[in-house]
């Protein structure tokens, strides 16, 4: 199964990228090109790589507001900033623009709940600001239930960003997410991109798993990612693990 919506970001050639500063000191953003030939596509690597700068790229390319939400949020600044330098160098072809979309930021959600929150203490809007996010303050849930909650409500056809979404789930939770991208992608009318260092989520079936822990992005197999390796390690080599991680005083 294709990517129903975006096919490929790029370099625009028409804007230079200062390659001093940051984001253009990221080493993918020296001929970047990637396409999307899934509708699941995973973003992995260390922290600090650039994974969540090109979604955030993405999701302005998309029309998202960058601190996350969907359309109804832009320019609600409910977040820390509302600019991606990325998005401004780079160009993104779509095979059809979709009708709905989602960028969930995980570091941002508690600000998003806090947003609805101010909604509906606000006489001049207009319906239920929890209508589309399970029909209560995400404050009055815990976080992982309050994440589920956005997930199960809000997602339904379209393009969907997430960013680490797997930070506050537990690895039950993490089984139902998975669960729930799968019976959504199988109509053909959706489609994710994920940053991630979950090899959980990394398992999904025919997914590409991006790497952006080298010099440019590439695909990569689950079981040659690091974050599959050093899991599937510990948890059964345990003691080999240890004798490296104990201090030497201990």
């Amino acid at each position: 199964m294709l990517a129903p919506f975006v096919t490929y970001v790029t370099l625009n050639p028409d804007v230079a990228l200062d390659r001093k500063c940051f984001p253009g000191t990221l080493p993918y953003t020296n001929g970047l090109h990637l396409e999307f030939e899934s509708p699941v596509t995973f973003f992995v690597g260390e922290n600090g790589c650039g994974k969540s700068t090109l979604l955030e790229a993405i999701a302005v390319l998309a029309g998202l507001p960058m601190a996350g939400g969907g359309t109804n949020e832009i320019g609600a600044r409910h977040g820390i900033r509302e600019d991606s330098l990325l998005a401004n160098a780079l160009r993104m072809a779509f095979k059809k623009r979709p009708r709905d979309g989602y960028f969930f930021r995980a570091e941002l959600q508690a600000h998003f709940a806090s947003l609805l929150d101010e909604r509906k203490d606000d006489p001049a809007f207009l319906g239920d600001p929890y209508g589309r996010y399970g029909g209560q303050s995400l404050h009055t849930m815990s976080h992982g239930e309050a994440f589920l909650s956005v997930m199960k409500n809000r997602f339904t056809e379209g393009l969907f960003l997430l960013d680490e979404p797997e930070s506050a789930l537990s690895p039950h939770r993490q089984l139902a997410l998975l669960a729930l991208m799968y019976d959504l992608v199988r109509d053909g009318k959706t489609q994710f991109i994920v940053a991630t260092h979950s090899p959980i989520l990394l398992t999904y079936p025919d997914s590409v798993i991006v790497s952006f822990d080298g010099p440019s992005l590439e695909p990569v197999a689950l079981t040659d990612t690091k974050h599959y390796q050093i899991t599937h390690g510990i948890l059964n080599h345990s003691e080999s693990y240890w004798k490296h991680l104990r201090s030497p005083d201990t």
